[in-house]
């Protein structure tokens, strides 16, 4: 009977303690490394680039990764770069706001802050990222000097893999807020990013040769693309976005350099777009140098007061001079849109232009209603050098 008593014991009161002790040593909670424990002051003057740079070291460094912490308050920093690889996963956890540079002696580099190389990294804390666009954006000249300087975009991530963005506050960024360069399963969450609709190229999230990134419950309003996607994008997918304004949804421009990535597996959907230039838009360069844009979705959309709600341009061309008997060599193919509703401010809410070179192959229309109700008449669709079939409810109608 003692004995029993003693396993008994064992089973209901030393073993659950043990297994708790083992998975605490599996999951350790990380170490915190306060950036004001490093000389950081949140006074809204100093510069606090070194302070940060010595905390990150310190966490990414650590044996089983680190927790670098921004407490609350208002911290300038300059341009910095966060580089891995990390000895275990870092969180970057931004519980303030932290301040760019209002000199221009500081704005002509490609980055405000920027993290690389790293892998399981998190960035979160609900904090704020104050761009001070407002100082710069009268040195964007690049749509008319082929030399210009480049301005920073607010946040790069360059090389990241396997992790979490969430719960940050970008405001107008000198640039493009956020940056996705190379990373591969990155999961972007409750974001939000704001400037104003005329602020030059401050797209919100910018991504290019990467693969497996996800866009969730997400409010865009900004002055360029509310999400842009570039050569070698794949297995993109955008979920419950809000864009307005902006210029929309765009993938590309396309075709425009040497040697691009395809572009393929890019899923758009349960979104929506409130004034934007543009809506659901597909544009390549023309002329162009050859790649591919294919296995495409657009779902579930709706749109108030959107120009161009559905745009496929295969002569994009911002400014002149443009030759428009140009053709684009980026073959679109198999791209579906499907459940696309609300309101146009063009009269011709479906304009798909494609290219006699390559013409568009399997565009699918499935279930559309666009309405417009300006001064120019009916709603009316546009298609040119296409391939495709439509389904459903076809508002505007005649098409393909």
């Amino acid at each position: 009977m003692e004995n029993k008593m003693v396993v008994f014991f064992f089973l209901f009161h030393l073993l659950p303690l043990l297994l708790s002790i083992a998975g605490a040593h599996r999951n350790p909670i990380p170490a915190t490394f306060n950036v004001l424990s490093y000389g950081a002051l949140p006074n809204r003057i100093t510069d606090n680039t070194k302070s940060f740079l010595r905390a990150w070291n310190d966490a990414c460094d650590r044996a089983g990764g680190g927790r670098v912490l921004v407490p609350k308050g208002t911290y300038m920093l300059g341009s910095v770069v966060f580089v891995g690889p990390c000895n275990g996963p870092v969180k970057f956890v931004i519980e303030g706001s932290l301040e760019a540079s209002s000199y221009p002696s500081k704005f002509f580099i490609d980055h405000w802050i920027a993290f690389k190389y790293v892998d399981r990294l998190t960035v979160g804390g609900g904090g704020y990222l104050l761009g001070h666009g407002g100082a710069a954006w009268h040195y964007n000249d690049c749509a008319t000097n082929r030399r210009c300087r480049p301005l920073p975009v607010t946040m790069r991530f360059d090389f990241v893999t396997n992790s979490k963005i969430s719960h940050i506050r970008s405001i107008n960024s000198k640039n493009a807020h956020f940056n996705l360069f190379a990373c591969y399963n990155v999961n972007m969450s409750n974001i939000r990013i704001s400037a104003p609709s005329d602020s030059p190229n401050t797209d919100g999230i910018h991504i290019g040769s990467s693969s497996k990134i996800k866009i969730e419950n997400t409010i865009i309003s900004t002055g360029d693309d509310c999400i842009s996607i570039l050569s070698g994008s794949r297995d993109i997918m955008v979920t419950r976005v809000h864009c307005g304004p902006g210029h929309g949804f765009s993938i590309g421009s396309l075709g425009g350099s040497h040697n691009e990535e395809n572009v393929t597996g890019i899923v758009i959907q349960n979104s929506t777009l409130f004034g934007t230039q543009n809506g659901l838009r597909i544009k390549t360069w023309a002329p162009s140098l050859p790649s591919l844009a294919s296995d495409i979705m657009f779902d579930d959309i709706i749109m108030v007061n959107v120009n161009n709600p559905i745009f496929i341009d295969q002569q994009y061309c911002p400014q002149p001079p443009c030759n428009w008997q140009a053709q684009s060599n980026v073959q679109i193919r198999n791209v579906t849109f499907r459940k696309v509703r609300g309101t146009s401010s063009s009269q011709i809410a479906v304009k798909i232009k494609c290219s006699k070179h390559v013409p568009c192959k399997g565009i699918n229309l499935v279930n559309i209603n666009l309405v417009y109700r300006g001064p120019e008449g009916r709603v009316s669709s546009s298609c040119m050098n296409v391939q495709g079939k439509s389904y459903g409810l076809q508002l505007p109608s005649g098409c393909l």
